[in-house]
């Protein structure tokens, strides 16, 4: 085996690992949604290579819009699916797309894009404490 093969072996090696870190295994501070005079809460959502927050803090029993704004045109991102709220709408490129949940119960409740390539969490809390992961959260 000559240099240069185990160069490019260790470096797919290497590849391998950062893939699986960035898409299974990293965690990000969660962001925390922001509480309009109407009662609901509101966040930013930016998806270009992932969605960023990709954890999202809020408060159990308050209505949630999420703003997703699609900044690339990666076929894996043209779709966010929430299972747990029977919701999947498109995100067309550079337009932001309002999506509405109703009042979530306490929990943590999984979004991905339709590939299950991008994901996140929404996390609903009663006691309106940002979530374990944020800046000065705590563990549930």
């Amino acid at each position: 085996m000559t240099i240069a093969v185990l160069a490019v072996d260790l470096a797919a090696l290497a590849l391998v690992f950062w893939i699986i870190w960035y898409f299974w295994g990293s965690k990000r501070a969660a962001g925390q949604a922001n509480v309009w005079e109407s009662g609901v809460q509101e966040i930013y959502v930016r998806v270009k290579g992932g969605y960023d927050p990709d954890r999202i803090a809020v408060q159990a029993g308050r209505p949630v819009r999420l703003l997703f704004n699609r900044q690339e045109t990666a076929a894996c991102s043209e779709m966010v699916q929430f299972p747990d709220f029977g919701i999947s709408r498109a995100l067309p490129t550079g337009e932001t797309v309002a999506i509405e949940i109703p009042a979530p119960k306490a929990g943590e409740y999984p979004f991905s894009c339709q590939m299950g390539m991008l994901r996140g969490t929404l996390v609903a809390r009663h006691d309106g404490r940002p979530a374990a992961g944020a800046p000065g959260g705590e563990a549930a």
